[in-house]
C-alpha cells in the first residue's frame, strides 16, 4: 500500500472530474475525518485515515483490500472506474439520467440507454461528460458517458443512444468481479 505519485494523482482526478466536476475536493476534505487514495497493486481505494494508519500494521503481501475500490490503472497507465465507486459519484455526480423502468434491465445487462428508456436527464448535459445512471426510484443504477447534449436529445429518434454504458451494478450478479478484486 502506497501513496498516489503525482501523475496518478492527476489521472485519478481528472477522471474523476468528469463525473463530480470540482465536488473531488469534497472528497479529501470530508467534515467527518480526512481521507486519502492508496494504490494496492494497481486498484486504487479510497480511506479514511484512521484506518489506513491501522493498515500500515499489516505486512502488504497480506493485505488484499483496504477501503473503498475506485478503480485500477491499466497497464498504458489510464484509470478505469469501477462499479464500485458508484456510491461516490452518485453523491457528488454532475450530470444524471432517470431510466424508464421499461429500461431498467437492459442498462443492468450491459445495454446503452436509447432515447426510448430516457426518463429525464439533467438539464445542459454536454456531449461526452459522465452520468449516473438512476431509476425513477432515485436509486442509482450505473454509470456511462452521454452521446448526446440535453438539447440533441430532444430531436433524436427513440433507438438512438443517449447513454453509453461504462458500468452497472448487474456486474455482480453477471459474475465480472473477478476483474475488480
Amino acid at each position: 500500500m502506497r501513496p498516489l505519485t503525482e501523475e496518478e494523482t492527476k489521472t485519478l482526478f481528472q477522471k474523476l472530474a468528469e463525473y463530480m466536476g470540482r465536488s473531488v475536493e469534497r472528497l479529501i476534505n470530508r467534515s467527518d475525518e480526512r481521507h486519502c487514495f492508496r494504490l494496492i497493486k494497481d486498484r486504487v481505494y479510497y480511506i479514511s485515515e484512521s484506518v489506513m494508519k491501522s493498515a500500515i500494521s499489516i505486512n502488504k503481501d497480506n493485505l488484499l483490500h483496504c477501503g473503498t475500490c475506485l478503480g485500477k490503472f491499466t497497464k498504458s497507465g489510464k484509470f478505469r472506474l469501477h462499479i464500485t465507486a458508484l456510491d461516490y459519484l452518485a453523491q457528488y455526480s454532475k450530470y444524471k439520467v432517470w431510466l424508464k423502468p421499461s429500461s431498467e434491465m437492459s442498462f443492468l445487462y450491459g445495454n446503452n440507454v436509447l432515447k426510448s428508456g430516457l426518463a429525464r436527464i439533467t438539464e445542459s448535459t454536454p456531449q461526452y461528460a459522465g452520468v449516473v445512471v438512476y431509476n425513477l426510484a432515485d436509486i442509482p443504477l450505473g454509470f456511462g458517458v452521454s452521446a448526446q447534449t440535453t438539447d440533441a436529445c430532444k430531436e433524436l429518434d427513440p433507438t438512438a443512444n443517449v447513454v453509453l454504458h461504462q458500468a452497472d451494478v448487474g456486474e455482480f450478479l453477471r459474475g465480472l468481479e473477478e476483474d475488480m478484486f
